[in-house]
């Protein structure tokens, strides 16, 4: 299991060219470098983590370990004896994520790890997401979407690819945030919504535009290679985990669908929800089935809650 570095505890991205002749965008913080293409251009300077931090509003700090740990003392935990697997198993041998593009699946079913407290040895197969990076990424400058993220070397479907990794914030945050944002900047906020037991809804804000990983480079598209699935490892705060949804060729830009959709099946209810165009902008994936523009989250552009002048 990778061994985290203390946040911030990293090298220059001067010295880290300097010494290698190539720049390491995840400046030594990941299992293996990012590099950045072409040669001597950066992307805006942003600072870099490897996870989770906890921001503004956040109810939990992500870094806190709240689960216990598992008691199995096997070489890898098998579901009905193991407490960290709920269901079956997540992984197969090949660290694959399982079920990955069943016709039947509408929602993306929880996946539980084995995390710090565990028993259990850092080999058992129920540690994918937390070992980190396990191939080389490369941030390129794109014709028409700015910096993106592919990869360089294959990448079989079902294989973790990379964390969506930023401040995690509180609500009155990302409003916050959403409405300092003009038409040329960038947003990176990511709502999660997961539904729970009684019709209840656990959501989650993510904000790597100052503090982020990798995957802040990721662009959308409608038809993404790329499967978000939320990972718990120590604590109820999930891990924005992306999964190759398919085999992943070498050069092949890495994209995701913003909106979330799982497995890429398009809601009704989204094709007929009418949308304010003047807010929304254009999507360049070039997909056959693009819809011309980037999924839009209207419930993070409400009008700010004024506070109690009681």
């Amino acid at each position: 299991m990778a061994k985290k570095r203390p946040f911030g505890m990293a090298a220059s991205e001067e010295e880290t060219e300097a010494l290698t002749g190539l720049l390491d965008v995840a400046r030594g913080l990941e299992n293996l470098p990012v590099s950045a293409w072409p040669p001597g251009a950066r992307p805006a300077p942003f600072q870099y983590t490897p996870d989770h931090v906890v921001g503004p509003g956040a109810d939990i700090d992500p870094t806190e370990i709240t689960f216990p740990g598992c008691t199995c003392v096997t070489t890898s935990c098998v579901p009905g004896t193991c407490s960290c697997l709920r269901h079956e198993e997540n992984y197969d041998g090949s660290q694959c994520l399982r079920d990955m593009g069943s016709s039947e699946a509408t929602y993306a079913r929880p996946v539980f790890e084995c995390n710090i407290l565990c028993q259990c040895g850092e080999h058992c197969r129920n540690r994918v997401v937390q070992r980190g990076l396990q191939f080389h990424l490369q941030v390129f400058k794109t014709e028409k979407k700015g910096w993106g993220l592919r990869t360089l070397e294959f990448i079989p479907k079902g294989r973790f690819v990379c964390e969506y990794a930023g401040e995690v914030l509180g609500f009155s945050e990302v409003q916050r945030r959403v409405h300092l944002q003009t038409a040329q900047d960038s947003n990176y906020i990511i709502a999660i919504r997961e539904h729970v037991c009684d019709g209840q809804v656990m959501e989650t804000f993510v904000d790597p535009t100052y503090v982020g990983n990798a995957g802040r480079f990721l662009n959308h598209s409608c038809e993404p290679n790329l499967l978000m699935i939320p990972v718990r490892i120590d604590s109820m705060v999930p891990k924005l985990a992306l999964f190759a949804a398919k085999d992943i060729w070498p050069g092949e830009e890495l994209s995701y669908d913003y909106s979330g959709r799982f497995l890429n099946l398009m809601d009704r209810e989204a094709k007929e929800r009418p949308h304010d165009e003047k807010l929304r902008k254009p999507c360049h994936c070039g997909a056959k089935s693009c819809l011309a523009f980037l999924p839009y989250d209207s419930s993070l552009y409400c009008p700010l809650e004024k506070p109690d002048s009681n």
